[in-house]
């Protein structure tokens, strides 16, 4: 549980930027422009993803940081993370796009020139355009690739072929057939595959313990989640940990 104090003092916070932004009379980009941007770049349609990249661009960035370059490196690096997971829900896979991130949220920081900054932010999505093009996910039928994506979206949630199935208007033995038809594999097999590919992420650049990132993607308990991970990868989350770790050494 959180910190009463730190709770307090967030909350303090959130209502002091709010009275701050009405003064300024700002506002933050509507969420339905964000989801045209997030959908532009998942089809990969570069002109409408910069367009409407700009339409949101014209509005005044909201204060992220005390100092001014500060405050822009903060927005870049949330535009990264928002093109991020667009990009994995267009069929990139979760670890190229992690990186691809990586890369570019270390080029923000070595950047200090807010119009070189701004420029960059642009050609971000051309970055992830481009890999996501590179590394396209076959071509399915519209049923199948809304299963994948749906699957991409919700890999912390719990996740059935029931589920996904009555979420998508479909019955399940009708996505469960075609699935396996189209793509060789089984809904729940696919799933547990992504739910080990994106957890590689957290065992390399987080502190979080294998139990808490077996939690954190639902797995029933550590030991399965063990089981699964060197299922498919030859290794246990322990010894890909440390190999990578040793390998950075």
């Amino acid at each position: 549980m959180m910190d009463a104090s730190l709770q307090k003092k967030i909350v303090k916070q959130y209502y002091k930027a709010r009275i701050e932004n009405q003064k300024n009379e700002y506002l933050h980009p509507s969420y339905q422009l964000e989801q045209k941007l997030i959908t532009a770049i998942k089809l990969g349609n570069e002109k409408e993803a910069i367009s409407t990249l700009k339409e949101i661009n014209k509005q005044k960035r909201a204060k992220l940081a005390n100092n001014t370059l500060r405050s822009l490196k903060n927005s870049l690096i949330g535009s990264c993370t928002i093109f991020t997971r667009a990009a994995i829900q267009g069929g990139l896979h979760p670890e190229s796009a992690y990186n691809l991130s990586d890369v570019l949220i270390q080029e923000i920081e070595s950047m200090d020139d807010p119009a070189k900054l701004e420029e960059f932010e642009i050609n971000m999505i051309y970055t992830f355009i481009r890999e996501l093009k590179n590394e396209q996910l076959p071509k399915y039928t519209n049923i199948v690739m809304q299963t994948i994506s749906y699957i991409h979206e919700h890999i912390l949630h719990e996740l059935s072929l029931e589920k996904i199935a009555k979420d998508l208007y479909i019955h399940p033995s009708y996505l469960s057939n075609i699935f396996k038809k189209e793509t060789g594999t089984t809904v729940s097999n696919y799933i547990n595959q992504k739910k080990i590919e994106e957890s590689k992420y957290f065992l390399l650049h987080s502190e979080l313990s294998i139990s808490d990132i077996s939690n954190l993607f639902r797995f029933c308990n550590q030991s399965y989640y063990t089981a699964l991970f060197k299922k498919y990868t030859g290794v246990t989350p322990k010894d890909f940990r440390e190999l990578n770790h040793q390998n950075e050494s």
